[in-house]
């Protein structure tokens, strides 16, 4: 699997039969020109995790991906085709396995504002995208490959992140939604020195393809 950094929200993911790219957002450069795409899905609504203008360009050199998005993110787009899902859904995409996942809330920000719907992305039992939350795992279910893990948010306090990250026990945590930050090489080195055993912690060189090896 190979992954590469568009800034903040915004991955993209190579299975080696999919080309799946996650939340293109107005913090993240750099995508606007990739094709060859199977699916653009984004986890929630938020303009950091949806460039809308520039996802219709984006969508008009991929004419064959499938733009996936949760129902409010839906409510917010006028024009391109769309799919919404929840979680509970199990989606096949160019040979890829996505289960959408998490209990369909975006983190609290604050009491005084009102809680948005999120979709975790489980892409073949081997990454996950939890979006805005701490989206757990299905029960039952083992440690996932690698974690994109959030790093910096109004919703984010550092050792919730920590604590999450030990949680889930990922073989291998990608710091990301780390642009709000005006240094998050301090939260980076956090994760490392305080992920649990197993886990490495893997800072991606933006807009640079990187492969992620599964446990064997």
């Amino acid at each position: 699997m190979q992954l590469t950094h568009y800034g903040h929200a915004c991955v993209l993911v190579d299975t080696g039969s999919a080309r799946l790219l996650f939340d293109p957002g107005a913090f993240s450069t750099g995508f606007e020109s990739l094709t060859g795409l199977d699916a653009v899905l984004v986890t929630h609504q938020h303009f950091d995790h949806l460039d809308a203008d520039r996802l219709t360009a984006l969508l008009r050199a991929n004419p064959d991906a499938r733009l996936i998005v949760d129902d409010g993110t839906a409510e917010q787009l006028d024009g391109p085709e769309y799919e919404t899902t929840a979680p509970g859904a199990v989606l096949e995409v160019a040979g890829a396995r996505i289960e959408v996942v998490g209990n369909g809330d975006h983190a609290e920000i604050h009491r005084d504002i009102p809680i948005i719907r999120n979709n975790g992305y489980l892409v073949d039992d081997a990454l996950l995208h939890p979006g805005d939350a701490y989206v757990p795992l299905p029960e039952g279910r083992d440690p996932v490959d690698t974690l994109l893990l959030p790093t910096g948010a109004p919703w984010l306090k550092a050792g919730d992140a920590v604590d999450y990250l030990r949680a889930m026990t990922p073989r291998t945590a990608v710091p990301i939604h780390e642009a709000v930050l005006a240094n998050p090489a301090m939260h980076y080195g956090l994760f490392t020195n305080l992920a649990p055993k197993g886990t490495t912690v893997e800072v991606l060189d933006r807009e640079k393809a990187t492969t992620v090896r599964p446990l064997t």
